[in-house]
């Protein structure tokens, strides 16, 4: 077991979708003793730290080579490291190669000389184009990712593996994950946060038709996951002692549907959904159904429920995108994702 309470905590990626979470969470439970990573830049994710406690900030670069160069920066004894570009349509290889796969060796290695939990964020992107047995338990070298995104993330998986380093540090795939603290991610956002949006411009809520015959337009299928329950999932992983490769996700796969009918009704307003033509050069990439196969994830001891999709997509709308909140550890009735109100 791990006491996430002895020692300082650094999150990469602190400012963003999961890491602000991460540390919304941690302020929860006491804990304060954060060293926060990320690149600001000119987002406006800054604000989602407002409401967050933490002992210091640190540009993700700076974080980087005090590291290499032996900083314990105050005696760090768990690292969540969440920083990464996450865009699946980013193009630029090399940046994607140093960003996510070079600094994650970097940090790792780092972790290991100065005796701190290490964990960090894979993606279900790795599996590619799979649609069944999605395992952590799977063979990494049979894996094809089909972005480049999540080659650069496989490549630290394979990495982690071939030096031994995956008996000691865990990496955590996450699925869909959606919730508060996304609105920087543009495009990248859920499709809760795009479908709120274009339902505010009075438009409907456009999705993919299907051009299979075994599935009805609207009928795809992915393992969405609420971001407090991705990391409840992750601090129980965290704690543990959990090494090697943990899927993420809700277990469960549900329809496009599923997902965007609870923003109506949220909204109080009638369902408008449209149904759109999928782009030719995504067609033969594009995953029908995604499942996280949890099982290890519950053998390792995490018993919590998942919280219904239509519970968290009203929690997350009503309580955060329509007052647009950001996380607020101080925000006590909003602690658990089944305490929607409207």
């Amino acid at each position: 077991m791990h006491d996430l309470s002895t020692g300082r905590i650094v999150v990469t990626g602190g400012a963003g979708l999961i890491g602000s979470a991460i540390v919304w969470a941690l302020n929860r439970r006491g804990l304060d003793d954060i060293l926060l990573v990320d690149r600001l830049d000119r987002s406006e994710k800054w604000r989602h730290l407002v409401p967050l406690r933490f002992a210091d900030y640190v540009d993700a670069d700076e974080f980087e080579g005090r590291a290499v160069d032996g900083d314990d920066f105050g005696g760090v004894r768990t690292v969540f490291h969440l920083g990464a570009c996450s865009a699946t349509t980013e193009t630029d290889a090399d940046y994607l190669i140093r960003n996510n796969y070079e600094y994650t060796k970097h940090l790792a290695e780092w972790s290991q000389r100065v005796n701190a939990r290490f964990v960090y964020a894979s993606s279900a992107a790795t599996y590619g184009s799979l649609e069944r047995d999605l395992s952590d338990r799977a063979d990494l070298s049979g894996l094809r990712p089909l972005n480049m995104y999540a080659y650069s993330k496989h490549l630290f998986d394979l990495y982690a593996e071939r030096e031994g380093l995956s008996s000691k540090i865990c990496g955590v795939k996450y699925f869909n994950v959606f919730g508060p603290n996304e609105d920087h991610k543009g495009e990248m956002r859920s499709v809760v946060a795009k479908a709120y949006d274009q339902i505010g411009c009075g438009g409907s809520v456009k999705l993919f038709k299907s051009h299979r015959d075994d599935y009805r337009d609207g009928e795809q299928q992915r393992d969405f996951i609420y971001v407090k329950d991705a990391v409840a999932m992750t601090l129980h992983l965290a704690e543990c002692g959990a090494t090697g490769l943990y899927n993420v996700g809700a277990g469960k796969a549900q329809t496009w549907l599923d997902l965007v009918r609870p923003i109506f009704a949220a909204l109080r307003v009638p369902e408008r959904i449209e149904f759109v033509d999928m782009p030719v050069e995504l067609r033969g990439k594009y995953q029908y159904s995604t499942c996280a196969d949890t099982t290890r994830l519950r053998a390792a001891g995490y018993d919590a429920p998942v919280s219904a999709l239509r519970d968290a997509v009203t929690d997350y709308v009503a309580n955060y995108l329509l007052p647009g909140r950001a996380l607020d550890p101080s925000d006590r009735a909003l602690a658990s994702p089944l305490t929607a109100s409207i």
